[in-house]
């Protein structure tokens, strides 16, 4: 249909809703035409861009911390490079390149670490001098660089024209975008979306897609969907006419003075990121406000303007048009929400960009509409999943402290293992108190606190960022020594737990795992949960009670999709439910050598390996309360987690660290965790494992049943990896030089060609080594063969550095030896 033959009587029923005419919602509408869909309408408020896409800025830049995220970003370049040809409306795209800046030598660190990153993800960044950096930007004083990164591709855009060009685009495809359309409810029926309610009428769909920008968390709300963000001022100048600057002249982002610019009409736009944010519209947004602005705030720009006259003096000179105040949406750890909301089927979001929405919104709209269409996401877009929140995120108020901390953070330097401050804390194990003045350093996930290290006699328990050692390192050290050598307590109670029963239990998580869940009650399997290509969207535990009653396991920060993931994918004949035990469970992780020697002494059960063998669950009685203990491991020694009834884990807690004195048992926290699984080669779901990649990548094709024998979700993906082979393998790598650091993202070169990069980075204390683990990719067949006939570097902050292929875990514990 086209834009001229559109009815025009308000619609009743539609496949696909979206709601929200800027930027992300006339993509979202373009590429469900584009890739097929045949009934979608648009509702707009008021008119399309009139809520915060018509004062964006317009910068694009392409490069995040994931690769994923990242190729949304080039695919935007990519679209609005070529829309206009497509659509004939002009957008205003300009390929002027993007310069950012480096003041201090740890901010140079980074950009170099970004340039290694950019390149890992297929970008081009160069790494310039100052005086290179000058000559790029003639107007700015360089007196104080040390250093800046240059990236050719991107530039800027008129937000405005973009997503008029987008709406054409849609309207050419049969999308219905009807403007001054107010939603007032979402209809929900047996937890699935069914209509959505309009000041004009009900109009009946399948799928709602939420794009409401700073109204998704009122429209979220509706349908009983948590939509975590908050409104925000954002400001920026836009100047008169400056001698010297063109239309050629790069996005420059100086993140050290916290401002950035671009050019406009002969002048500059130049905004920045204040470290006292001011929020709005706290007890909800006006009604009336559309297409309109807050009114100026100089003295709150005034900071950002001083240091923006630092870098460009010319601007002391130049007369200001004027002082753009305009609200946009943010959220609580600076990344966009997308995908299908947990609460209800149907009910889609794209919303809450951070200021990023203009650079993001070609691909994430892209990437919505495949997902609304595939029923899954087209690719792995952790980093951006509504499932990433947690019930915390249900809170406004925590919602708004915290966005307001990541606002304020938005040009700080991105520290490795860094910590947010705010809103903390909230969710505490019962042994909060206890580790806190035992020296416990807390971090936070979830809205959980977890001790990650434990500061030693005279130390402060507070983390000192370095890109090299950081405070941590030397007490990390010795907690992962007392894991290795002795026995080390983890407090790990911030684990997901859910007990999964009903007659169907055994069929349902035959079909959800990918690993043999039918064996007899007190037996532990792990196991992956794959999509239907392969890929692995979940990577926990279960433990069998009894014919009918499982016990599940996964990592905190998963808690939500997990669950999310499990409900949605269980058959609809099956009769099973799924609990979740989160809080009601605290749990301690009993790790190291002399781990039996402790816990012989503190239950009268039969810890022996021939009665309690590795892969196997008992219940034990400790300190008065019946134990959930599971004979599992995560760091490469002998323990068990033990499971404990919540007001039962501060006893079990003192009789274990009593009976473990004279073993020298040791608190230990999570950064010691992280260097254990690293020495033998556990995998991370999130970095090392994800929904790109496959249990035969992986290399666990060991916890993989027969596809033959059963039928699992994605087990025609692994037999066919099975039998063709897979251009893609996880490997580890090893640097002895302590100098170097290894974060992740370092680009892997196989024989001198770029083959991937590190999912995953440490320093092994037992090994004495850097250790890195990451996809090896290509168009040969990747086997072990092919691993090992090639000679290996890793890109470290822009500099190759000679690496070793490790073929096994670094460290074996059954031999208490390191490989080399």
């Amino acid at each position: 249909m086209t834009a001229s033959a559109q009815p025009t009587k308000f619609p009743t029923e539609a496949e696909i809703v979206v709601i929200g005419g800027g930027i992300v919602g006339c993509s979202t509408a373009y590429h469900l035409a584009l890739e097929g869909a045949t009934d979608v309408v648009l509702l707009e408020r008021a008119q399309l861009t009139s809520g915060s896409t018509f004062h964006a800025a317009g910068l694009v830049g392409q490069l995040r911390s994931s690769a994923n995220i990242t190729k949304l970003a080039k695919y935007s370049v990519q679209l609005y490079n070529s829309l206009e040809a497509k659509t004939g409306l002009a957008t205003g795209w300009r390929a002027n390149g993007g310069l950012r800046l480096a003041c201090t030598p740890d901010r140079l660190i980074e950009l170099k670490r970004s340039a290694t990153t950019g390149r890992s993800f297929g970008l081009d960044i160069e790494i310039l001098s100052p005086k290179e950096a000058g000559e790029l930007w003639p107007l700015m004083d360089t007196a104080d660089l040390v250093g800046a990164a240059f990236l050719p591709g991107d530039g800027q855009v008129n937000p405005s024209d973009i997503t008029q060009a987008l709406a054409r685009g849609a309207r050419q495809g049969g999308v219905r975008i009807i403007e001054n359309a107010d939603v007032t409810g979402i209809t929900v029926e047996g937890g699935r979306v069914t209509a959505v309610q309009t000041d004009r009428g009900p109009i009946g769909c399948e799928n709602v897609v939420n794009c409401a920008g700073q109204w998704a968390r009122e429209i979220g709300a509706m349908a009983g969907v948590s939509v975590p963000l908050v409104s925000l001022q954002h400001q920026y100048v836009v100047t008169e006419q400056i001698d010297g600057v063109h239309e050629a002249l790069p996005t420059l982002r100086d993140p050290d003075r916290l401002v950035y610019f671009k050019e406009e009409v002969g002048g500059l736009v130049m905004g920045g990121y204040e470290p006292n944010p001011l929020g709005w519209a706290n007890e909800g947004i006006p009604a009336d406000f559309n297409g309109r602005l807050l009114a100026p705030d100089w003295d709150h720009f005034e900071p950002l303007l001083t240091q923006a006259v630092a870098r460009v003096p010319a601007l002391e000179q130049v007369g200001l048009r004027k002082l753009i105040n305009g609200p946009e949406s943010f959220t609580p750890d600076g990344n966009f929400i997308l995908g299908e909301a947990p609460e209800v089927a149907g009910f889609f979001v794209g919303a809450g960009f951070n200021a990023f929405g203009i650079a993001a919104g070609g691909g994430a709209g892209q990437a919505l509409a495949q997902w609304v269409l595939g029923g899954e996401p087209p690719v792995d877009l952790w980093p951006v999943d509504i499932r990433r929140f947690g019930s915390v995120a249900r809170d406004v108020g925590w919602v708004r402290e915290r966005s307001s901390e990541l606002y304020a953070k938005h040009y700080s330097i991105s520290w490795p293992g860094e910590e947010h401050t705010s809103a903390r804390p909230r969710l505490r194990s019962p042994l909060y108190e206890t580790l806190a003045s035992a020296g416990a350093c807390f971090g936070s996930k979830l809205g959980w606190e977890r001790p990650n290290w434990f500061a030693q006699p005279g130390e402060t328990a507070e983390d000192s960022y370095s890109f090299g050692r950081p405070n941590w390192f030397d007490a990390v050290g010795e907690e992962h020594r007392a894991c290795r050598e002795r026995v080390a307590l983890f407090d790990q109670s911030s684990f997901a737990k859910f007990r999964l029963t009903g007659p169907d239990a055994t069929a349902a998580l035959q079909w959800l795992c990918a690993n043999n869940i039918n064996r007899p009650p007190g037996r532990l399997v792990y196991t992956q949960m794959l999509n239907g290509r392969g890929g692995i969207e979940g990577d926990l535990t279960v433990t069998r009670w009894g014919p009918e009653s499982y016990y599940l396991v996964t990592g905190t920060g998963f808690r939500t999709h997990d669950l999310h993931w499990i409900g949605s994918n269980i058959p609809d004949d099956m009769e099973v439910e799924c609990l979740d035990v989160t809080e009601e469970v605290s749990v301690l992780t009993l790790m190291g050598p002399l781990a039996r020697s402790v816990l012989e002494l503190v239950t009268p059960n039969d810890v022996s390996n021939a009665a309690f063998p590795f892969a196997s669950a008992a219940r034990l009685e400790i300190a008065g309360a019946s134990v959930d203990a599971l004979r599992v491991t995560y760091v490469g020694e002998l323990g068990w987690e033990l499971h404990i009834p919540r007001n039962h884990a501060a006893a079990v807690y003192e009789a274990l660290m009593l009976a473990g004195k004279d073993f020298g048992i040791s608190n230990a926290g999570y950064r010691a965790i992280e260097s254990l699984r690293l020495e033998k080669g556990y995998r991370a779901w999130g970095s090392d494992l994800g929904p790109d990649h496959t249990p035969i990548e992986a290399g666990l094709g060991w916890a993989v049943k027969d596809p033959a024998a059963v039928a699992f979700q994605g087990a025609d993906a692994i037999a066919a990896q099975r039998q063709n082979g897979v251009h893609s393998r996880l490997a580890c790598f090893m640097i002895e030089d302590p100098a170097i650091t290894l974060l992740g993202r370092e680009t892997i070169y196989r024989n001198d060609q770029a083959v991937g990069w590190l999912t995953s980075g440490g320093w092994g204390y037992t090994v004495g080594a850097n250790i890195g683990y990451g996809y090896v990719t290509s168009a040969e067949i990747v086997d072990s063969a092919f691993l090992t006939a090639g000679t290996y570097e890793l890109e470290v902050a822009a500099k190759r550095v000679r690496a070793r292929l490790q073929p096994e875990p670094p460290y074996d514990p059954g031999m208490k030896r390191v490989r080399s």
